[in-house]
């Protein structure tokens, strides 16, 4: 018997891959992969105290709209304040071993200035802390020796590493078939929206001039990230 396809994204906040990337994942999904969020802060800089909570639960419902059902959120780290640190390239190389995909999600560690909203600080540390965690942590069994001696994780080898928000995107994903559940998973973080009606203009508009640009025909929507395979 196969061993299941696996996927491993790692985002900043609740609602990061919803806006950005779950058409993708949604593929992924129906194509049989397993797929585990690992979200890195809960939040808490989004709102009135206790909003961390209220997030944990809409990302838990966003992703059960796109057949994710599980979702790591990581302790310790605070919106806002995220830094790509060894402990946090650590946790993020503890969940690759821990969970052995073959495709890592994650933000660009790129500032991508034609959109302002992909370059806060969180989303940036991220995208650097995961592509450390993902070559060479996560394979080298002298990092963290600590994962392999006490927690018995040992090392594993991702080959792709997809940056979402980067601005030299080369790949463009049609997520046109799954756009009224990738509208529904973005509109489940409610917290942050709002205008409702603004949120879901927007939606459109970001997803229908991706499509556009890449050269797809009127009425279809379409999401880039810069692929990296991973061959050595």
């Amino acid at each position: 018997m196969h061993e299941p396809k696996r996927a491993l994204v790692v985002m900043a906040h609740p609602d990061d891959i919803d806006f950005w990337g779950v058409g993708t994942v949604m593929g992924w999904v129906r194509q049989g992969w397993q797929v585990t969020y690992g979200i890195v802060t809960d939040g808490d800089a989004g709102g009135e105290p206790g909003v961390g909570r209220i997030r944990r639960q809409e990302q838990a419902q966003a992703a059960g709209i796109a057949g994710v059902g599980d979702v790591r959120f990581l302790d310790g780290y605070s919106d806002g304040q995220v830094q790509a640190n060894p402990a946090l390239v650590k946790d993020i190389c503890r969940l690759i071993r821990q969970i052995k995909p073959s495709r890592v999600l994650t933000q660009s560690p790129t500032r991508n200035w034609s959109d302002i909203r992909l370059n806060h600080p969180d989303h940036l540390a991220v995208g650097e802390a995961v592509s450390q965690a993902v070559y060479p942590s996560a394979r080298n069994p002298y990092a963290f020796r600590e994962l392999l001696a006490e927690e018995g994780l040992e090392p594993w080898v991702v080959t792709e590493l997809w940056l979402q928000g980067d601005p030299a995107p080369n790949q463009v994903i049609d997520v046109t078939s799954t756009f009224p559940e990738r509208e529904a998973a973005v509109m489940a973080h409610a917290s942050q929206h709002p205008d409702p009606v603004v949120a879901r203009q927007r939606l459109r508009q970001d997803l229908a001039g991706c499509a556009a640009a890449a050269g797809l025909p009127p009425d279809h929507f379409a999401e880039a990230f810069l692929v990296v395979p991973i061959t050595y």
